[in-house]
C-alpha cells in the first residue's frame, strides 16, 4: 500500500509529465489517498489537465480540485464574447444537440442544462466548452432523458463490463430500479471507476448513475 508521501510524489512526478501543464503552478496534498489540488492556471483546459493526472495516479482514491483559472489582460473575454463561442461551438460539434441544450455565462462561468438523449451528448458539450478562451469553469447540469424504456439493462450493462479489457466485471454489481443504475463494488483506479459509470450510461434506457464503487488498491484484492 503506497503512503500518502508516495502518492504525493507520483502525482507530482505525473504533472511534470505533462506537456500542458506547468507542475510549479499547482500545489499537490495528499491525506489518505485523497488529494488536493491548489494555484491558478492561465486557462481551464490546464486545470481540466491536471485533474485528469492526478486520477491516474494508482493510489488515489479522489480528488479534491481547487485550482483557480485567471486569465491576462490579453485573454479577457466578456460573458457575451464567451456565450458566442459556445454557439459556435455546438453548430461545429455534431455529437451536440444544440436546440435542446441551453447556456448560461456568468463572469467566466458557463452553465449547461436541457435535456439530450445520451451520455456522450453531455459530455460531448462539456468538451466543446472546456477549450474556449476566456472560460473559468464549466457547470454540466444537462440531463438524459430517452423515450425508450429500460430493457435489459443490467444485462447490457454486465456484458458491457466483460468485454472491457480495463474493468474487473466480477468485481462490480450492477442495481437497476427503473432509469437508475447503481454501482457497486471495487475497481483499481478512479479512471476504472470513471469507464465503468461511462459503460453504465451507454446502456439504453439509463438515465442516472449512482456510482459507490470503491477505489482499493491492488494489494487489498483477495
Amino acid at each position: 500500500m503506497k503512503t500518502d508521501a508516495q502518492i504525493k510524489e507520483n502525482v507530482l512526478d505525473e504533472l511534470a509529465w505533462q506537456p500542458n501543464i506547468d507542475e510549479t503552478e499547482i500545489g499537490v496534498s495528499v491525506e489518505n489517498g485523497i488529494v488536493t489540488l491548489s494555484g491558478t492556471v492561465n486557462n481551464y483546459i490546464k486545470k481540466i489537465a491536471a485533474e485528469k493526472a492526478a486520477k491516474s495516479v494508482d493510489g488515489v482514491k479522489a480528488v479534491a480540485e481547487d485550482i483557480e483559472v485567471k486569465y491576462g489582460d490579453d485573454y479577457k473575454k466578456t460573458d457575451k464574447e464567451i456565450a458566442k463561442a459556445v454557439v459556435d461551438a455546438f453548430e461545429w460539434n455534431t455529437a451536440v444537440p444544440k436546440d435542446d441544450v441551453t447556456i448560461k455565462v456568468e463572469d467566466g462561468w458557463v452553465y449547461l442544462s436541457g435535456d439530450v438523449k445520451w451520455e456522450y451528448q453531455r459530455k460531448a458539450a462539456k468538451r466543446a466548452v472546456e477549450n474556449l478562451l476566456g472560460v473559468r469553469s464549466v457547470i454540466n447540469k444537462i440531463s438524459i432523458k430517452q423515450d425508450v424504456k429500460p430493457y435489459e439493462v443490467k444485462e447490457r450493462i454486465k456484458n458491457a463490463f466483460e468485454r472491457s479489457a480495463e474493468l474487473d466485471a466480477n468485481k462490480v454489481t450492477v442495481l437497476t430500479d427503473g432509469h437508475t443504475v447503481t454501482l457497486q463494488g471495487k475497481v483499481h483506479s478512479i479512471k476504472e471507476k470513471e469507464d465503468a459509470e461511462t459503460a453504465a450510461y451507454r446502456a439504453p434506457g439509463v438515465f442516472h448513475v449512482k456510482n459507490e464503487l470503491k477505489v482499493q488498491y491492488y494489494t487489498e484484492y483477495a
